[in-house]
């Protein structure tokens, strides 16, 4: 009987610990908030040193993305996450795209013209003017969630996708602060006129500069003017679109929810791990060097990958606490699809330290056509924007970490992540 009382009680701590747990995870989620009201929470804390390339360790693991820039230890508790996530924001800056200036609230005239958002920049003197459509739905109620699309509505996502959701759309046209396209277009860079030191920057940090513009407008407006809900913003493109989308979403925290769709090599794929693969993949010596800083490939190409001092997985990282859907194309070799499974997989560690893995997810599925968004994905990207745009908090996004059995089989993400928290990397063995 004693021994039958002594089980009893083992099982009722053990089912306490398991309420306690429980508990614990929903109010860790409860107080890690969805969304900034500001574009960078980081802002204040000074810039990480950064040294000269031969002056780099060399890292051939993915870096550890808790791991503060000087060495001093590992951001495994939240309230130091602000303070990381600047260190490698001002790193990409710094070593790939090019600064993203910030810009005072008093250099922004903004307005409505009917159902059109205009907004004026000026800096120096010079004004850079945008201006685009809000496509309000048919459903719904005002203030409305809002995704912008990177250069078309609703970035490849399907219609069909949206349809009695009940959200607002809105175009971010690129060309009217840099006019570099992959599909031609002049290649004026007005944001330049603006910033002429800033003129060898990529045109990924400026596209993620005219985004960030289009969201002050909105707040300066508010939603008695605009009817937008600027606290459920959510971005999306596909391909080169799909690199913007996620660039904009990493460096402006007001955005809720980030969709990057096929975005390739400098998108969510890591460098180091397509600089391994011997397929014929977008990295660091043969992608377009109108969108990064020529730099990037002068110091960082080739076996030169492993002194970069973070890499894409924490580009991704950016966007949390906020939520990320990752979805890709394995039937498209350049798009490197297995590096970004990889590299997803690393990132989402960093949800999963905060407890909140559920705001991270992606999704690489085949037999489509390249940026043409199949059923198959449908459910993923709906249950994404039901949660973190509709605010249906019933809604599960748990373990949205779908990829092909061959990817699971053959490469393994744990090799490139196992030595953060040790210090000590172990060797890697080229992948056949």
């Amino acid at each position: 009987m004693k021994q039958l009382s002594s089980i009893i009680r083992q099982m009722a701590l053990w089912v306490a610990g398991i309420f306690f747990l429980s508990a614990s995870l929903a109010s860790a989620q409860s107080v890690i908030p969805l969304v900034y009201d500001v574009e960078n929470t980081g802002a204040s804390f000074a810039e990480p040193a950064y040294p000269a390339q031969d002056q780099l360790p060399f890292i051939q693991q993915l870096p550890d993305p808790l791991m503060f820039s000087d060495g001093s230890g590992r951001a495994t508790d939240f309230k130091d996450w602000s303070r990381r996530r600047s260190e490698i924001a001002n790193e990409i800056q710094h070593y790939e795209i090019g600064r993203k200036p910030a810009v005072s609230r008093e250099s922004i005239d903004a307005k409505m013209d009917g159902d059109t958002l205009i907004v004026s920049v000026t800096v120096n003197g010079k004004t850079l003017r945008m201006k685009t459509l809000i496509m309000y739905p048919p459903t719904g109620q005002a203030p409305y969630p809002l995704m912008v699309g990177m250069n078309s509505v609703g970035g490849s996502i399907h219609k069909d996708v949206f349809a009695g959701m009940g959200i607002a759309h809105l175009v971010f046209w690129s060309g009217q602060v840099n006019g570099y396209s992959q599909f031609g277009g002049n290649d004026s860079r007005e944001f330049e006129r603006l910033y002429p030191e800033l003129k060898g920057n990529g045109a990924y940090s400026e596209w993620a500069w005219g985004v960030s513009r289009l969201i002050d407008a909105l707040q300066l407006l508010g939603p008695e003017k605009t009817r937008i809900d600027t606290r459920h913003i959510g971005v999306t493109g596909c391909s080169y679109a799909g690199k913007m989308a996620l660039f904009c979403g990493a460096f402006d925290e007001r955005i809720a929810l980030v969709v990057s769709q096929e975005p390739g090599g400098g998108g969510a794929a890591a460098w180091r791990v397509s600089q391994w693969m011997p397929e014929k993949v977008e990295h660091i010596d043969n992608t377009d060097y109108n969108w990064f800083m020529p730099s990037l490939k002068e110091q960082f190409g080739d076996d030169n990958v492993s002194y970069l001092p973070y890499d894409h997985h924490e580009l991704i990282a950016l966007c949390c606490p906020r939520a990320c859907l990752i979805l890709g194309n394995p039937d498209y070799e350049w798009l490197a699809d297995p590096s970004a499974y990889v590299s997803c997989n690393a990132a989402k560690k960093v949800w999963q330290q905060f407890g909140i893995a559920d705001r991270f997810g992606y999704s690489i599925v085949a037999g489509h056509g390249h940026c043409q968004l199949p059923q198959s994905q449908f459910p993923e990207v709906k249950a994404f924007i039901s949660r973190f745009l509709l605010g249906q908090d019933d809604v599960s996004t748990d373990n949205v970490a779908i990829a092909p059995q061959h990817f699971i089989e053959k490469y393994d993400c744990k090799k490139w992540t196992q030595w953060w928290g040790t210090n000590q990397q172990p060797p890697i063995r080229l992948q056949p």
